[in-house]
């Protein structure tokens, strides 16, 4: 496997580079294999193209497929998708007989966002190499890819953040520290140190920039990193310890008298410049290349990619323990690493880690994923970060600021490959619970106590306003209870449970109290006619009268029956007081101490009194009328004379005492 430096997001390969060339004078074959066998992609991709310009003859045409391939795979490391779609298909055109550029077309079609013609590009390959893992997994992140059309995106809120970027390459950004006031990254901009530009980009080669916070919290323009950090070489990809003191960066210098390749430097900060970049050494294996460090938050581990031996194939993610390096490197995994490259690892905590990779479904070519370490510490879960973290093109280098937000890096609707930083922002869901606490009549309560406590350990009171309103902020998938009380009510309970879906949600519930000082109606309960047996359709109710008494342990009441007109006095206080003591059976039956209950039938001695509530719901009735016999007489309609009776017949509880002691 050829190893190469990627620049940007494909930094990092090995690279063979032996001696320092000037341009070609002519275009020859040889040329342009040198160039690319050293890792000289821009320079390599226009010498094969002046090549394939100049093969037109019949003879020519199997020359003509392998110089295609060649010129497509510049293309591709170059990140110009486009290009490298054009470049493979003309290779299948000319019969280029490898069955890899079905593989790397697809590859190349889906980093354009052309997901179906991925699919028959990989599927094609497929016939040819049967259960190659990453041809499948390329299947597999198109499908999603044109599904996730149809489907919402994540609440992720992307933008580009247009202050840090140049005309050239910007990317793989990190915070200095917990203070979050400085950022860095890598840039290839025209102001970077060196005059030559790279004959692997076509850039200048990248120097390490950073941004500062001023004193209003915003970003100033960049500029490049004090002291002796950058040079002619390629600097970038930078980590810290977590004191801000110490840098580890990826650094490939370039020698005329020996191969050079990616490796791991560091850097000591004195005051605001860095010093001269020191090699940091993980092995002794000089072939391997090794680059995009993070270190852990606590310090111990500095994780990083490399393509050494004992991986899973292309680069992986490995560990090595700061504290005593000897013996401690270590392979993250086959959950983690794929045959394909998986590189720019970001440790948010000890079970939480993020990195780029090809070799998982994606959308495109690197694609964003977060990893998930199980509570045993024995396997990690990965899930792709979705739309729109990630997209057809190359999505990496991300790091955190405060709560879900911070930036990373991608080439992303950019035609000539080149990367910039994005911000990324996870807004707060907008979850909230409103009501109202009224009393049995409608009316408010204002300075009620409402309480809400969930299962994820929150805790929460509000002091209802005048006009009895409240409302709560809530997360997502959580159990609450909820309690209302006010001085001269019984108290109330609720329970209510969050919905766990990805979206803003508005709830409402109200709470309606009960006086201690005046009769309560206890709504639908109902009997048969001239009988004192409870119907089924009333045990809602009293299951609700059971659970305020559950929730006010202290409280005694009186349960009240009332008769409307009809019948003699004696007839109506017997029914009514067998009916109330009825309803003082079921409570006793459900299991409430019988030392808490009186009952006593009223028959038709007690007419009720018009409330607000009722004259809302009976508009020809006044608020504060008495429907006594006489008034329910001179109502001449016979519809509002049985609305009347249907008032007065009806079951009350009356609080007795709330000081019993149970």
């Amino acid at each position: 496997m050829k190893r190469t430096l990627r620049l940007s997001h494909l930094v990092f390969s090995l690279l063979v580079l032996l001696v320092a060339l000037g341009g070609c004078k002519s275009a020859k074959l040889s040329d342009a294999n040198d160039q690319f066998d050293r890792g000289e992609y821009f320079e390599a991709s226009k010498t094969y193209r002046k090549i394939y310009n100049r093969l037109t003859k019949k003879e020519e045409r199997p020359l003509r497929g392998e110089v295609a391939y060649q010129l497509a795979t510049c293309y591709r490391r170059l990140n110009q998708a486009a290009r490298a779609s054009a470049a493979y298909q003309n290779a299948i055109r000319y019969q280029y007989p490898d069955s890899m550029a079905f593989y790397w077309l697809g590859r190349s079609l889906q980093a354009e966002g052309k997901y179906a013609q991925a699919i028959d590009a990989y599927s094609t390959f497929l016939e040819w190499k049967p259960d190659y893992r990453l041809a499948e997994e390329g299947i597999t992140g198109c499908r999603r890819a044109l599904a996730a059309k149809d489907m919402p995106k994540t609440r992720y809120v992307v933008k580009e953040a247009k202050l840090f970027n140049s005309r050239r390459s910007d990317f793989s950004p990190m915070f200095l520290d917990k203070s979050l006031d400085q950022l860095y990254f890598t840039s290839s901009n025209e102001k970077a140190l060196g005059e030559n530009k790279s004959e692997i980009t076509g850039m200048k080669k990248s120097d390490i920039y950073f941004s500062k916070k001023d004193e209003r919290g915003e970003w100033q323009r960049p500029e490049p990193a004090e002291g002796e950090l950058n040079s002619e070489h390629d600097e970038g990809i930078v980590a810290f310890s977590p004191d801000g003191q110490t840098m580890y960066l990826t650094l490939a210098r370039r020698s005329p008298t020996s191969n050079t390749t990616v490796e791991i430097f560091t850097s000591r900060r004195s005051d605001a410049t860095w010093s001269q970049p020191q090699k940091f050494e993980i092995t002794g294996d000089t072939l391997s290349a090794v680059g995009h460090p993070s270190v852990s938050p606590d310090g111990r581990y500095l994780y990083f990619a490399s393509d050494m031996p004992g991986g899973y194939g292309g680069k992986d993610i490995w560990r090595i323990n700061l504290n005593e390096r000897r013996g401690s490197l270590e392979n993250l995994g086959p959950e983690i690493n794929t045959p394909g490259d998986e590189m720019f690892p970001y440790v948010r905590s000890d079970s939480l880690l993020y990195f780029a990779s090809d070799g998982h479904p994606g959308f495109g070519a690197l694609d964003l994923f977060k990893a998930t370490l199980n509570s045993t510490g024995d396997r990690w879960s990965v899930e792709n970060m979705g739309l729109p973290m990630n997209s057809p093109g190359d999505d990496f280098g991300i790091t955190f600021g405060a709560g879900e937000s911070g930036f990373f890096s991608s080439n992303r609707g950019d035609g000539r490959g080149y990367d910039h930083i994005y911000s990324f922002e996870l807004p707060d869901l907008k979850i909230n619970i409103s009501g109202w606490v009224v009393d049995k009549d409608d009316e408010p309560i204002p300075k009620a106590i409402i309480r809400i406590v969930g299962n994820d350990g929150s805790n929460q009171k509000e002091v209802a306003r005048d006009d009895g309103s409240f409302s709560f902020n809530l997360q997502r998938g959580v159990k609450y209870v909820m309690l209302a009380g006010a001085e001269g009510y019984l108290n109330v309970k609720q329970e209510f449970e969050s919905d766990d879906a990805e979206e803003d949600a508005e709830y409402g519930i109200d709470f309606v109290l009960a006086a201690v000082y005046k009769p309560q109606v206890v709504e639908n309960i109902f009997y048969d006619f001239d009988k004192a047996t409870l119907r089924d359709e009333s045990k809602a109710a009293l299951d609700e009268l059971v659970n305020m008494l559950n929730e006010n342990p202290t409280v005694t009441v009186e349960m009240g029956s009332h008769t409307d007109r009809w019948g003699s006095d004696k007839y109506n206080e017997g029914l009514s007081n067998r009916r109330a003591k009825s309803v003082v059976d079921y409570l006793i039956e459900a299991g409430i101490d019988p030392g808490r209950l009186t009952w006593k039938g009223y028959g038709e001695t007690v007419p009720k009194v018009i409330t607000k509530r009722i004259a809302k719901e009976f508009p020809d009735f006044e608020e504060g009328t008495t429907l006594t016999e006489e008034f329910i007489e001179s109502l001449e309609s016979e519809e509002l004379q049985e609305a009347a009776d249907q008032i007065n017949r009806r079951t009350e509880f009356q609080v007795t005492s709330t000081t019993y002691d149970f």
